[in-house]
């Protein structure tokens, strides 16, 4: 990775990454901190932004006999904005949503241990969606419905807005400050970025998250196929759960509908056609968030780079992105910007 100095991460310097402390011991006695004792079997689960494991249990509680431990990341959520994500999944699950939230024990969701706040929660098994199945899709779509209709109850007060500033603005000036993208290509990355951000900006509908008079409604956040775990239908309870909400926050509806999208431009309009009918037998869908769906996946495009750039102190990420920083990633994130500013150019997905 080519980087200079003021972005060097901590195993540069020899000092360890906080999570090298997490151990299986460490692990397994903060959950006894809480009253759970594991048997021994402990899985780390797959998880970049926190560290997450799933434990069996001696004793059942609660009729769960396997447990998944998430250790937030330190440094990203004060404790504030992580009950709130708490609160909202109570919510959730209250209205009988099947979403999967931390467990109460010794009357907390959020808990300490060894300077990591870390939650517990019941294991759900499932498996990907078929997003291919016009009627997985319109059944997503309809729980995506009564989840906006609770995030649109009332507005988060600790966790921020999807907007322009926190996923375009900022992330591009925190690269270019920090001279994390290779001098050979940096010229052509910030003139695409900057043509993509004033796009945005210019076209954007005053009616989302990029208005400072709208933050929007509270929304998972990452509700891509991964966070979406599908059961057998002829069982009780079968169909979608949703998962992890670590990236809940105030934005626009179809946050949560276009990371479902794929393929072409028809097979696109087909799925989202699907997602809509569902999501309309249960509350109204403002068309005029369709044409945000370039500009979203503009802005994770961008933010993705710089996460990946901050992250890089922790060894899982040299790890498991190897080909980040090179010359040939940023000129990928070139084509792709250029890409995505002639789809932004578009008329958007119509939705059938």
């Amino acid at each position: 990775m080519n980087v200079s100095s003021p972005a060097r991460d901590a195993a540069d310097t020899g000092t360890p990454h906080p999570y090298a402390a997490l151990t299986p011991d460490a692990v397994l006695d903060a959950l006894a901190g809480v009253g759970l004792y594991g048997d021994g079997r402990l899985t780390a689960m797959s998880s970049y932004e926190n560290r997450v494991y799933q434990i069996h249990l001696e004793e059942p509680h609660a009729g769960h006999n396997v447990v998944v431990a998430k250790f937030y990341r330190p440094g990203r959520w004060n404790a504030a904005q992580i009950l709130e994500e708490h609160t909202f999944a109570a919510e959730l699950m209250a209205a009988e949503i099947p979403v999967v939230g931390p467990l109460a024990l010794n009357g907390a969701t959020l808990h300490d241990f060894g300077g990591f706040a870390f939650s517990i929660s019941p294991w759900r098994g499932g498996r990907a969606p078929e997003l291919d199945d016009f009627e997985v899709l319109e059944w997503i779509g309809r729980f995506l419905a009564r989840i906006h209709t609770v995030g649109a109850a009332r507005p988060f007060a600790a966790r921020p807005a999807l907007d322009l500033q926190g996923f375009g603005i900022e992330p591009r000036d925190w690269l270019l400050g920090h001279d994390i993208i290779p001098l050979d290509v940096q010229g052509a990355w910030q003139a695409a970025c900057e043509k993509a951000l004033k796009l945005i900006a210019d076209h954007a509908p005053l009616t989302t998250a990029t208005s400072p008079q709208n933050t929007g409604i509270r929304l998972h956040g990452d509700c891509h196929p991964g966070n979406i775990l599908w059961t057998p239908t002829d069982r009780p309870g079968g169909g979608p759960h949703f998962v992890d909400l670590d990236d809940a926050r105030m934005g626009p509806a179809v946050q949560d509908l276009w990371m479902l999208l794929s393929g072409d431009r028809r097979q696109r309009t087909v799925q989202l056609g699907a997602l809509l009918d569902g999501y309309e037998q249960f509350r109204e869908f403002d068309r005029r968030e369709l044409a945000l769906i370039e500009p979203l996946r503009t802005l994770r495009l961008i933010h993705y780079s710089a996460w990946l750039a901050r992250r890089w102190s922790d060894p899982i990420f040299p790890i498991n992105f190897p080909w980040f920083g090179s010359s040939d990633y940023w000129r990928g994130q070139v084509d792709t910007l250029n890409e995505q500013i002639e789809a932004m150019e578009e008329a958007p997905l119509d939705g059938g």
